[in-house]
């Protein structure tokens, strides 16, 4: 059957708006324990309707996640995607959740908590939740994974990816925080966006389609494949050079009541990362101090 299970991060952009209480910034309880217990109390008991994860979710991130099975059905795989959430912990995209917004991005207004080790500790206490996956014995049953991670969510997975690490033989971590030792991490490279395409809110997932692309079929790793992807990585690689448009406040504001009203719960770093992408300049503490006195904190 050669299953390859593959791990990828959720997007924060969703297919329909999250009600209120599904927003972590609602969330009154000053212990951390206690904000999880509340927040698995209300993912259970809301009224709201349930999606199909792999409809829930939206964006260029998520296409490319979404194809990452078809990728690796060309190398010689039976692929099976799972979703990291910071609001739900590790799920199928087959299986059906309501809207929410929840993130381990530090300084986001859904942000569930304040340090990687209280993002640890919240992703101990979604990963004893109803549906919730674990990602050491769907990966031990295979031998091997395939794990696509930003480095907030890779911090707050360190302790599952230690105990990948130990019991499957074949790991592949494309992005992730730090190196591990049995895994082979891939560090996220911007210098590979020319040639991929997309955003580098997309890189990993774009990645790691590459990777695949460059696997002997059927192996994630073997000595030969990653020969040939260092090799090409090496020669592909760019260093990325910005020439941006100098740009007005009111070019700026206009832009950011723009977006927050086609994407809501879009973060300020999402958007200053949007607005980048569309060549245009602006500091990062200018962008701030102009989205504090257009949306608030």
């Amino acid at each position: 059957m050669n299953e390859l299970p593959i791990v990828v991060t959720c997007t924060d952009r969703k297919a329909s708006p999250p009600a209120v209480d599904l927003q972590a910034r609602t969330l009154t309880a000053a212990d951390l324990p206690q904000r999880a217990e509340e927040w698995a109390h209300r993912l259970r008991t809301t009224p709201s309707s349930r999606t199909a994860l792999e409809d829930l979710y939206r964006g260029d991130q998520w296409k490319r996640a979404l194809a990452l099975t078809h990728a690796a059905s060309r190398a010689g795989f039976t692929p099976r995607l799972y979703a990291a959430s910071a609001g739900l912990g590790l799920r199928p995209v087959s299986s059906l959740a309501p809207s929410y917004a929840a993130t381990f991005l530090s300084r986001h207004a859904d942000s569930v908590a304040s340090s990687s080790a209280q993002t640890s500790q919240w992703w101990g206490h979604l990963q004893r939740s109803d549906g919730a996956i674990d990602l050491p014995q769907i990966a031990g049953a295979a031998g091997r994974a395939l794990v696509v991670l930003s480095a907030p969510y890779a911090q707050a997975m360190h302790h599952d990816l230690l105990a990948l690490a130990d019991i499957a033989a074949e790991v592949v971590l494309i992005g992730g925080a730090t190196d591990i030792e049995g895994i082979r991490r891939v560090p996220a490279n911007a210098g590979l966006r020319h040639a991929l395409g997309g955003t580098l809110t997309s890189l990993n997932v774009r990645m790691a389609a590459s990777w695949l692309e460059h696997c002997t079929p059927g192996r994630l790793t073997d000595p030969s494949a990653q020969l040939r992807w260092e090799d090409w990585a090496a020669q592909t690689a760019r260093r990325e050079r910005y020439d941006r448009t100098p740009v007005t406040d009111k070019i700026v504001i206009a832009f950011i009541e723009e977006m927050k009203s086609t994407y809501p719960d879009a973060s300020r770093t999402r958007l200053l990362r949007l607005f980048r992408d569309k060549g245009m300049a602006c500091e990062q503490k200018r962008f701030a101090g102009l989205y504090e006195s257009t949306i608030g904190r």
